[in-house]
């Protein structure tokens, strides 16, 4: 469950018997970013009872810039109370850069009673913080690292059930395969250019349309409003649904109708989300910026699972037991709390 207010009043000892846990998420807000510790948050609820707040981190344009170790709470724009807030939780997930100089002050703030996790590689003090739950893919290592395949995300089966219904007038009559489209863009280690756009489109169109398929097809916040506009005026003509960001996002439902699934390297999170349905997922490439040994294990390790293999213009049908890290971290977190 996801509440707006403060969790109850602790007792003093973690009471998991009469009370939910309380567990504070935590970020800059960006899905992408949120969604990690959201999903693990929302995967130890599904475990025992727990009530989720959320906050986001926000440093002033000046501070913002600064080393971790610089920081300092007076220099937040948004969220410079949340370790002065009590009850203090019982567990405290954070992820990203902006959320450092906090996790790592909140556990004397909250005179030890919290549990402190932080998802990806914080790569300063991570001596810092009860469970690192990192990408194996970045290869991090302590006492204190559990390596996930992955990233942990918010998407489960009944997730993806639920939120069929919402769009089924849309896509229920949609001719099979129905091919679901996950489009990336532009980061610090890929790049989507207009001309890759076009090929990529043009590459999908062909296999979809020879299939006699349809298309679910959605854009990240990456990617580039140009790429954007050449793949969707290339593949606008076949069957499906093309989603151009207004209205509720369909991406769940499209996930649950879909037949297989494309989707480019570039995001861990968007692998990972398209594995954890245990269909077909079929890696588009995109252009390399610089070397890409950690995108590289992470795609070895997916295929080696048996979850993904490159598109290469066919939609041949697989199986492969779902990804399930997300949960395998929740257990973790409730192992180490107890």
């Amino acid at each position: 469950m996801e509440v707006n207010s403060t969790p109850p009043t602790d007792s003093g000892a973690r009471d998991h018997v009469t009370r939910p846990l309380s567990i504070w998420v935590v970020s800059d807000g960006r899905a992408g970013i949120e969604n990690q510790s959201l999903g693990l948050a929302e995967a130890i609820d599904a475990e025992t009872p727990a009530e989720i707040t959320r906050f986001h981190i926000r440093w002033k344009p000046m501070f913002d810039r600064l080393p971790s170790a610089l920081k300092q709470p007076w220099m937040l724009d948004h969220g410079d109370g949340l370790l002065k807030k009590t009850p203090h939780p019982d567990i405290w997930i954070a992820t990203g850069r902006a959320t450092l100089p906090l996790s790592v002050r909140i556990k004397a703030a909250s005179k030890g009673k919290t549990l402190v996790v932080q998802t990806q590689d914080p790569r300063w003090k991570n001596s810092a913080y009860d469970l690192i739950v990192a990408p194996e893919h970045d290869n991090v290592t302590g006492p204190n690292v559990l390596p996930i395949l992955g990233s942990p995300h918010r998407i489960t089966p009944q997730k993806l059930v639920d939120a069929a219904p919402a769009f089924a007038t849309q896509i229920e009559a949609l001719p099979h395969p129905r091919v679901a489209v996950m489009i990336g863009g532009t980061s610090k280690a890929f790049d989507l250019t207009l001309d890759h756009a076009a090929v990529l489109a043009d590459l999908i169109a062909e296999t979809v349309e020879e299939k006699g398929g349809s298309l679910l097809v959605t854009f990240s916040r990456r990617t580039p409003l140009l790429a954007q506009t050449v793949m969707t005026q290339r593949l606008k003509a076949l069957p499906g649904m093309i989603w151009d960001g207004a209205g509720e996002n369909p991406l769940f439902a499209m996930l649950h109708y879909a037949d297989h699934i494309l989707v480019t390297e570039d995001s861990a999170n968007m692998a990972t989300e398209a594995a954890s349905t245990g269909k077909p997922v079929h890696v588009l490439p995109m252009v390399p910026i610089r070397p890409q040994t950690k995108f590289k294990r992470l795609h070895a390790a997916l295929e080696t699972h048996g979850a993904t293999r490159p598109f290469d213009g066919t939609l041949p049908d697989w199986t492969y037991v779902a990804l399930n890290e997300t949960r395998r971290a929740a257990k973790a977190v409730i192992a180490l709390l107890r």
